[in-house]
C-alpha cells in the first residue's frame, strides 16, 4: 500500500455521479446546480463517472459506455465544455468537496484517436488487429503494456488533470494494468498535489483467478495496495451480495471483512458500498426495504469509507443503464437524513480514532467502535429479525442517535430495532469479535 496512506481516509464519504443520468439536462451545469444538496449530505468527495468523449464504433445502446473513451485529454461535448467542467470544479472545492474523476487505462474505444496516431499501442491478434482481451467488452480495444512511450503519454494526461483541478483519480480495472505504471503515475501526480487520492477498481477474485489461468495479467488486491490508497471490497463482493438474498450467512461474510485486516497493511483502505452503476441497487437485491436499510447503514458503520450512489438518498431500485439516456428516479429524497446521519458519523471521534468490532451476526449484527474517549455501537436488523440480540453494554438506557430516542439494554441484550439503532456509550467495553469457526481456529504444534 502507499506507505503514507492516512487511515483518515477510512472515514471519507465518497458520492459517485453518471453525469449523464445525474439530470434532465445530463450536463455538468445540472451537477454544478446540485453540489449544495450533495455536499448538505456529509460528502468528501464527489466522484464522477468518465467525463470523457465517448467512440462511435461498436457502441453499446444508442449513446455508449462511458467507459469506450475517444480521447483522454477532452471533455464529453455533450457534457459541456472544459470551461464548464472547470466551473464545476470550482465550486465544489467552495463547498469543501473533493473531486474525482474515472480513468480508464485498460482499453479506449475503437476509434480513439490513440489508434490513428498509435496502432502499436494495442494488444492485437493474429492478424495484426487491435482487440479486447474480455470478448464481452466488445466496444473497447485494450491497450498493450509495458510501451514507455505509451505510459508517459497517460502519465502526462493525469498530471495534466491534477493541474485543472482535480483531486482524485477512480482507476477502471486497475488490477488490469501493471503495477509499476501506477507507482509512476502516483509520482508524477504528487510533484503537482502530493493529496491526490487514488482508488483502484480491484476486480473480483475469480476474474482474477481466470485472468492467471489465460496467461493473463491481473494484480490481486494485495499488490495493489503498494500504489493505490482506497480499493474497492470487490475481493469479497459475491459473499456480501449472497448474505443480502440470504443464500449465505451473515456470519460468512463478517468473516470477511476481518480477513481483510488480518491480510492486508495494517493502513488498509477498503471503500465500503451497497451499489453502485455495476451493481444492483440495494432496495432491489434486498429481501425488504427495511432490510436494505440495515445493509447501508452497517455498511456505512463499517471500517473504511462509505461511498453513496446517486439516487441512494431517493430509495432507488433502478440502475441507470450505461449505454441510454435513463435517469436516476429522484422522487423527494427521502432517505436524505438517514444519509446525513450516517455520513456524520463517520466523522465520530470513535469512528476516527477507535477500533472496530463486530461482536455478533445473528440474529442481528452487533458492532462496535471503542475509542479512550468516545465509543459507539451499533445493531443492524439486516436479516429481519424480530427479538433480542447480546451486546456488549451494561444494562441501562443509552441515546440512540440514527432515528432519535433511546435504546435500552437489559441483561446483556438489546431489542433487534425494525432496521438499525446507533448507540454511544461513555467507555470502552474491549468489545471481542463475535466467535469465528475459521479466524479462531487454532491447532496446538502437539496435535496429532
Amino acid at each position: 500500500m502507499a506507505q503514507d496512506t492516512p487511515t483518515a481516509y477510512r472515514n471519507l464519504v465518497l458520492y459517485q455521479v453518471y453525469v449523464r443520468n445525474h439530470s434532465a439536462a445530463g450536463n455538468f451545469a445540472a451537477v454544478e446546480a446540485d453540489l449544495e444538496r450533495i455536499a448538505a449530505l456529509g460528502v468528501d468527495v464527489l466522484y464522477l463517472m468518465p467525463i470523457h468523449p465517448i467512440g462511435k464504433v461498436n457502441r453499446k445502446g444508442s449513446l455508449g459506455s462511458p467507459y469506450a473513451i475517444s480521447d483522454y485529454r477532452a471533455v464529453n461535448p455533450e457534457y459541456g465544455t472544459k470551461e464548464d467542467f472547470a466551473r464545476l470544479i470550482q465550486k465544489a472545492h467552495r463547498l469543501g468537496l473533493k473531486v474525482m474523476i474515472d480513468v480508464v487505462y485498460n482499453h479506449t474505444a475503437p476509434d480513439s484517436n490513440l489508434v490513428r496516431e498509435h496502432p502499436n499501442w494495442y494488444h492485437t491478434n493474429a492478424q495484426g488487429q487491435p482487440v479486447t482481451t474480455v470478448p464481452e467488452w466488445s466496444d473497447v480495444i485494450d491497450l498493450r503494456y509495458p510501451n514507455p512511450e505509451l505510459e508517459d503519454y497517460l502519465i502526462e494526461t493525469l498530471a495534466g488533470w491534477v493541474e485543472f483541478g482535480v483531486d482524485g483519480f477512480r482507476c477502471d480495472v486497475a488490477s488490469l494494468v501493471p503495477l509499476d505504471f501506477w507507482r509512476r503515475a502516483r509520482a508524477r501526480c504528487a510533484q503537482v498535489n502530493p493529496n491526490v487520492i487514488w482508488l483502484a477498481e480491484s476486480v473480483h477474485a475469480a476474474f482474477v483467478g481466470a485472468r492467471r489461468r489465460a496467461g493473463l495479467r491481473a494484480i490481486s488486491d494485495a499488490e495493489l495496495f503498494a500504489a493505490f490508497d482506497l480499493e474497492y471490497d470487490y475481493d469479497i463482493w459475491p459473499i456480501f451480495q449472497a448474505a443480502v438474498t440470504g443464500a449465505e450467512p451473515v456470519s460468512r461474510y463478517l468473516e470477511m471483512v476481518r480477513l481483510q485486516g488480518c491480510i492486508y497493511p495494517a493502513n488498509y483502505v477498503k471503500m465500503r458500498c451497497v451499489e453502485n452503476h455495476d451493481q444492483a441497487r440495494i432496495q432491489r437485491l434486498a429481501p425488504t426495504p427495511n432490510q436494505a436499510l440495515a445493509w447501508t447503514a452497517f455498511m456505512a458503520f463499517n471500517i473504511g469509507p462509505f461511498m453513496i450512489y446517486a439516487g441512494q438518498e431517493s430509495a432507488a431500485a433502478h440502475t441507470p443503464n450505461l449505454f441510454e439516456n435513463d435517469k436516476v428516479e429522484w422522487g423527494d429524497y427521502p432517505l436524505t437524513p438517514f444519509l446525513t446521519t450516517l455520513a456524520k458519523l463517520k466523522k465520530d471521534p470513535a469512528q476516527t480514532a477507535g477500533v472496530f468490532t463486530v461482536t455478533a451476526a445473528d440474529p442481528a449484527i452487533a458492532a462496535a467502535w471503542e475509542a479512550p474517549s468516545a465509543c459507539l455501537l451499533g445493531v443492524f436488523n439486516v436479516r429481519g429479525a424480530q427479538g433480542k440480540v447480546s451486546v456488549p453494554l451494561p444494562d441501562g438506557a443509552y441515546p440512540e442517535l440514527l432515528y432519535g430516542g433511546t435504546a435500552q439494554v437489559k441483561d446483556g441484550a438489546m431489542e433487534i430495532p425494525t432496521t438499525a439503532a446507533i448507540v454511544r456509550y461513555a467507555a470502552p467495553t474491549q468489545a471481542r469479535w463475535f466467535h469465528s469457526n475459521l479466524l479462531d481456529l487454532h491447532i496446538s504444534r502437539d496435535s496429532p
